[in-house]
C-alpha cells in the first residue's frame, strides 16, 4: 500500500501515475495527514470491479443454493468460472 500526500498528485503527476500503473495497486493521498482520495490505474480499477461483481455473482447462488433452487453443476460452474479468470487475465472484457 502506498500512501502520499494529496499535494503530490499536482506536483508528480506522472510517478503517481506510473507507481499505480507498476505496482497494479491504488495509491492513498492524504490530506492534512488524513485519507481523503484513492488512485489507481484504470486497468486495476476494471479488474476490481469485475471481480466484485464474480463475488456478487457467487454469492447470489450460494444463497439460491441454500435456499434449494436448482442452479449449475460444479463441473458446468468450473467452466464458467475459469472463462472468466481467463478473460480477467489476459485481460479481454468478458461478460459476466
Amino acid at each position: 500500500m502506498q500512501i502520499k500526500p494529496s499535494a503530490s498528485i499536482r506536483q508528480n503527476y506522472n510517478e503517481i501515475a506510473d507507481l499505480c500503473k507498476s505496482t497494479g495497486e491504488p495509491v492513498y493521498l492524504t490530506k492534512n495527514g488524513e485519507g481523503d482520495l484513492v488512485v489507481m490505474d484504470i486497468e486495476a480499477f476494471t479488474r476490481r470491479e469485475k471481480m466484485l461483481k464474480l463475488r456478487e455473482e457467487l454469492l447470489a447462488v450460494e444463497e439460491d443454493r441454500l435456499a434449494g433452487r436448482l442452479g449449475y453443476t460444479s463441473d458446468e460452474l468450473e467452466g464458467y468460472l475459469d472463462s472468466i479468470i481467463d478473460g480477467v487475465e489476459n485481460g479481454k472484457d468478458t461478460q459476466l
